[in-house]
């Protein structure tokens, strides 16, 4: 019965403040853990809201999903913001705790990398590293059948009259985007008379902001990890501040950005 309803009960906070289980002595322990959950749970609603955008993209009900877009896009100032809490930890406190972190990673999160999959930055090898939990890999493997976010703007754009041709529309879902002149001629059209093609100007204008702040995202982990770590290898054994440098210049929407330089 809903009266019997606590705040306690419905949020479940009894499992969600008992999941902190600090395998060391160290004070800064919980600070890493409360951080890097908390932001799982910001991935899981950048999802559930990314999931809802790309499919009402794909039925031409934009207006719903400006809203969600703009959603995923705070929530990842939030995510943002974490970076800024985890820096206040010092080289000698995470010195006390990556010896208990084994081969755990940030890389390793099935959440980013599906965000990565839904976005458009596709690479079937990254599954291998989730095929020990073979739901996940099976979600990501499903997910590399389905047109990313982009394809399907790209797809409207292809309905709504702008002339794309067919290495563009029936590409491989499962290989990263490739730029295309056409489809970058179709968005410089749209920012040269917005008035005329409003909605697809806002759809852009909304996809601009994902890619501004997970690269933001991105570029917060970068120095976050070099404050900290400097130039160590990570414990997933990436090379760390050179690895997270080279993923930073992976783009989503090339032609989004490119199109500012074309009109």
């Amino acid at each position: 019965m809903a009266q019997d309803v606590t705040y306690s009960s419905y949020l479940d906070l009894d499992r969600i403040l008992g999941a902190q289980h600090p395998a060391s002595d160290a004070h800064d322990e919980m600070l890493f853990i409360t951080v890097h959950q908390a932001s799982e749970l910001w991935l899981k609603l950048c999802l559930h809201e990314l999931e809802e955008a790309r499919r009402r993209i794909a039925a031409d009900d934009l207006r719903p999903s400006f809203k969600m877009l703009a959603r995923v896009a705070r929530a990842q100032g939030q995510l943002i913001s974490s970076w800024d809490v985890l820096a206040t930890m010092t080289p000698h406190d995470y010195s006390q705790i990556r010896p208990f972190l084994g081969n755990s990673s940030g890389f390793q999160s099935a959440q980013y990398r599906m965000m990565e999959f839904i976005l458009g930055g596709r690479n079937p090898a990254m599954i291998a590293m989730h095929e020990a939990t073979p739901e996940v890999a099976a979600g990501l493997r499903a997910d590399l059948t389905r047109p990313s976010l982009y394809d399907e703007a790209v797809r409207l754009l292809a309905r709504r009259g702008f002339s794309l041709p067919a290495s563009v529309l029936e590409r491989d879902l499962t290989a990263p985007w490739a730029a295309s002149p056409e489809v970058e001629a179709a968005w410089a059209a749209i920012y040269r008379d917005p008035d005329a093609h409003w909605d697809l100007y806002e759809l852009a204008e909304k996809l601009v902001d994902l890619e501004f702040h997970f690269q933001r995202w991105r570029f917060g982990h970068l120095k976050t990890v070099e404050r900290i770590i400097g130039f160590k290898t990570g414990t997933g054994g990436t090379a760390g501040v050179p690895y997270l440098e080279a993923v930073l210049k992976q783009g989503f929407f090339p032609e989004l950005l490119s199109v500012r330089t074309a009109i």
